[in-house]
């Protein structure tokens, strides 16, 4: 019976790995997907604009090449064409090589983007659903996506509302959202509209 008590006592701890108080951050788990999509199945639009999207690829956001057909004279100072045509890309499945290579997006529909209401700040874009409704996931490629393009705010952010009476809010694509999109992205408080 001691003997037994021994060797089960032994076999527990011969893994090897000593056991410590102290905690250890090691960082995210190394992926074993690529992350990047090569040759020329990047998308099966093969004709339009270029833009870049961000999908997700393990727990992050990956940056990734896509062709919209968006039209070729964009309305004067007006965001909505493309934040439209930029939304439809991150509703959409991604291509087969694009999960293949790991790929995969959070943005669920039914989703669409207008414009500001009067009194809005410049360049801001209301979503049919509040910001805060969609999971973080979500959001943060939407506002990744739409920060780094024409329809962005300028310095990596986007100005962001729903469909109600409440104030857009400016959010701010970062490093750090990129690398944790589960995380809340980070924003700032804007003056509310004036009624229409």
């Amino acid at each position: 019976m001691v003997a037994a008590a021994v060797v089960t006592a032994a076999l527990a701890s011969g893994c090897g790995i000593r056991t410590t108080s102290v905690p250890v951050d090691a960082g995210a788990a190394p992926s074993r997907v690529p992350c990047s999509v090569t040759g020329d199945g990047v998308t099966t639009q093969t004709t339009g604009v270029p833009v870049q999207v961000f999908l997700l690829c393990g727990s992050q956001l990956e940056e990734v090449d896509r062709r919209t057909p968006l039209p070729e004279e964009k309305a004067d100072g007006d965001p909505v064409p493309t934040a439209s045509a930029l939304l439809a890309q991150l509703l959409g499945d991604p291509s087969e090589s694009e999960r293949q290579a790991g790929f995969s997006t959070a943005v669920k529909g039914p989703l669409v983007v207008t414009g500001g209401y009067k009194g809005d700040p410049p360049a801001t874009l209301r979503l049919s659903r509040q910001p805060e409704d969609l999971t973080p996931t979500a959001l943060s490629q939407i506002v990744c996506t739409l920060a780094h393009s024409s329809a962005g705010a300028g310095e990596a952010s986007v100005v962001l509302g729903g469909p109600g009476p409440y104030p857009p809010r400016r959010y701010a694509c970062t490093t750090e959202l990129k690398e944790r999109p589960e995380s809340a992205a980070p924003t700032t408080a804007l003056p509310s509209p004036s009624p229409s």
